[in-house]
């Protein structure tokens, strides 16, 4: 195992270090293959991985990194069940968007660049799941805010993209403060770091330790996978390339703070209190994402804010203490929502460059081929019967509505809301963009689209559809195969105790509500399509209003802490630094050079000069020691 776990981290570093090296000289064919290889590597030597270690943890040291008396991190690969699936996940999907991006950036001439830090985060991400230490993992969590900085500002010349990834980079660093601090306490109060430690000495914590630790990773997570309050940075990070929106901020990446409360659920188990807010913030955030997009314009953006919403869902489950829930619905999500983003990447070059939804339509008839992988994400992230977003989501439906205490009733009633919403902006997108009358100044130029970009999402849409068998439940003939794989992970939920009656039920109902709301959005948006803003001029203007810039969090942002900040900081610019603290200190060096001059008149070079100031001076010198003489006799 520890050589596949080696060269499982190191092929996609050694692919960014290659490209960053030499890449300037080798040819684009080049560039890309030694990208794609080294991925495709990574992921046979995750499926590897995964058929050696079956359901065993394998704790490997490669090496020592460093040492400061009696603190010691070396690279250290812890690798279990939550590990393996995770792994193999990122390799799978990182893939599939290394090949898309062939065709997608084949007129950039950035692609060295690109496909640079494409692999470096792969290896970083890789790290975060694959980590033995958590400097180790925290080498992998800030390399990945890096490489996110760096592909959101892709096109940095365009000021939108540059300041989108700056502030990505700005919003996730709060979190990234909290989880040091969080790895300072735990060194403190364990003595050690490594995962699988910290897991095994959890128990031992005091109940209070467990509550600080607990926030602190909480705000993290909050931090990394855009949640409330900092979920402000992923709409806006809808600026860079739509390969980058796929891979890192739908599959991967904004999975990573979710991956994170999972590893060390044990720390959060401690405490009931920090159980309830994870499974608060998750059911609000699941609210926010899907109020929003459901009235965007822009296809990235409903996305964007989707994915805000499903991740919600995975932050639930795991307030609900149900890990393979939480898995389920992230390894779905990451099909389904890859699958959209790069289908929407498809459309939007087709559309050169159009992404307002009411500037498309009647694709369907020019894009058949493409309306087949956009009906099957769409299906899934609707939570259509059957699809692998209708078992994943039901499951933590489910796990939320057995909890004991009355207030996950009301998160599940809450969420439940959310989940009759999301198939309504899900088709909503789906129908105007594929069925809606066709836009006179977009002409379709399906031709331009490389036939590898749609070829490429078929193994995604496959999957979007069938992935639900990883964890079918028992009462439709599954065995929940994923809940029993996660058994060994500390903490893990095997399996719900409900009746066979009472998950039929919910799951029956879910599925009405979601062909109703289906066949409601074929009606408003379908059937009603007249004119390009379809249905849009019936809905109140103020909730359209609220809805579509994202219940003014950004606004709030700006006017609460970003406006008070930039007054505060030109009060400190122009009048403390510039007004005194740089007035005075430019009025004593002319005080001294004043002086300077003044005394310049003495220093003349003649020698009566000299023995007159001598003779003055030996005068006074006299005057002061006989008043002091004067006064000692006194």
């Amino acid at each position: 195992m520890k050589p596949v776990l080696f060269l499982l981290i190191s092929f996609p570093l050694l692919g960014a270090l290659i490209l960053a090296l030499i890449g300037r000289l080798l040819s684009r064919r080049a560039v890309e293959t030694i990208a794609c290889t080294a991925v495709a590597a990574a992921f046979t030597l995750a499926l590897t991985a995964f058929l050696l270690s079956g359901q065993k943890a394998h704790s490997l040291g490669l090496c020592q990194w460093f040492a400061a008396g009696s603190f010691q991190v070396g690279i250290d690969l812890y690798y279990d069940s939550l590990a393996a699936v995770m792994a193999l996940m990122v390799t799978f999907v990182s893939g599939i968007v290394h090949l898309y991006s062939v065709a997608y950036m084949r007129r950039e001439d950035g692609y060295t660049r690109y496909f640079c830090f494409l692999n470096l985060f792969v290896f970083a991400m890789l790290v975060i799941v694959t980590s033995g230490n958590l400097v180790f993992l925290y080498l992998g969590w800030e390399t990945v805010g890096l490489c996110s900085y760096a592909l959101i500002g892709y096109w940095y010349e365009k000021p939108g993209a540059a300041n989108a990834g700056a502030k990505a980079f700005v919003v996730t660093r709060l979190g990234d403060v909290a989880f040091g601090i969080a790895i300072a306490l735990l060194w403190i109060s364990l003595g050690h770091l490594s995962v699988s430690g910290i897991n095994d000495g959890a128990a031992s914590l005091s109940s209070r330790a467990a509550g600080i630790i607990g926030f602190l990773l909480l705000l993290a997570a909050i931090g990394k996978s855009a949640q409330l309050p900092l979920a402000i940075w992923l709409p806006d990070a809808m600026a860079g390339p739509t390969p980058v929106s796929a891979l890192i901020h739908a599959a991967t990446m904004v999975t990573a703070g979710v991956y994170l409360l999972m590893r060390f659920f044990p720390i959060i188990q401690g405490s009931p209190l920090v159980m309830a807010v994870i499974a608060l913030v998750g059911v609000i955030t699941v609210c926010f994402g899907a109020f929003a997009a459901l009235v965007q314009k822009d296809i990235k953006r409903i996305l964007a804010y989707s994915t805000i919403s499903q991740v919600g869902y995975m932050f639930l489950a795991v307030g609900a203490g149900d890990l393979a829930g939480s898995l389920f619905h992230l390894i779905s999500h990451a099909f389904f929502k890859s699958l959209l983003f790069l289908a929407a990447g498809c459309v939007i070059q087709a559309l050169h460059e159009e992404q307002d939804i009411f500037r498309m339509g009647g694709l369907r008839q020019k894009m058949p081929h493409l309306f087949w992988l956009f009906l099957a994400g769409t299906a899934s992230l609707g939570a259509f019967p059957l699809t692998a977003g209708f078992f994943s989501k039901d499951r933590i439906l489910l796990a939320v509505f057995l909890q004991p205490q009355v207030v996950y009733k009301v998160f599940w009633a809450i969420a439940t809301m959310a989940a009759v919403i999301t198939p309504l902006y899900a088709f909503r997108m789906l129908f105007i963009v594929f069925f809606g009358q066709p836009h006179a100044s977009k002409p379709v130029s399906q031709a331009s689209i490389p036939g590898l970009m749609t070829r490429v999402l078929w193994p995604l849409a496959v999957l979007s559809v069938v992935a639900g068998f990883l964890n079918l439940p028992v009462n439709w003939a599954g065995n929940a195969w994923l809940a029993h794989y996660l058994a060994t992970v500390p903490g893990a939920l095997m399996e719900l105790h409900a009746s066979p009656k009472m998950e039929s039920a919910m799951q029956l109902g879910s599925a009405l509500i979601t062909i109703i709301m289906v066949i409601f959005a074929w009606i408003y948006y379908g059937v009603r399509i007249q004119t390009n803003e379809c249905g849009e001029a019936t809905f109140q203007k103020k909730w359209h209003d609220l809805f579509l810039n994202g219940f003014y969090l950004d606004r709030l942002y700006q006017t609460r802490i970003t406006a008070p900040y930039l007054k505060a900081a030109g009060f400190l610019w122009h009048k403390v630094d510039a007004g005194w603290v740089d007035a005075g200190l430019d009025k004593s060096a002319r005080s001294v050079m004043d002086l300077g001059e003044k005394l310049r008149h003495w220093a003349t070079g003649r020698i009566s000069q000299y023995v007159s100031m001598m003779v003055v001076g030996f005068t006074l010198i006299l005057c002061g020691l006989t008043v002091a003489w004067w006064y000692l006799q006194i």
